[in-house]
């Protein structure tokens, strides 16, 4: 399934932006960016939990927020893109 996490964290203090990096981290690890707090994670159901426990481990639920959009298995066509940073698969082959 492909999910749509998007986060906003406080980092008017230098743990929030720690935080920032943190989660930063955690996402990139499991997903691609697709704006600066906006990434694109094609995850299973187990994978989502993990990664969820993960973000909230991290996050300050009194100045940081996140957002789940599941768009499901299929995503394909609910998706579409104007402007810069052009799309990528996320079936596609992963280059690092």
């Amino acid at each position: 399934m492909l999910v749509l996490i998007t986060y906003d964290v406080n980092v008017e203090t230098a743990e929030g932006r720690k935080r920032l990096r943190h989660i930063a981290k955690i996402c990139v690890n499991h997903g691609q960016r697709v704006q600066n707090s906006v990434f694109e994670c094609k995850v299973d159901q187990a994978m989502l939990v993990k990664l969820r426990a993960l973000l909230e481990a991290e996050m300050n639920p009194e100045t940081d927020s996140l957002r789940f959009y599941h768009l499901g298995s299929n995503w394909h066509g609910k998706i579409e893109h104007l402007g810069a940073k052009a799309s990528y698969d996320p079936e596609g082959p992963l280059i690092v």
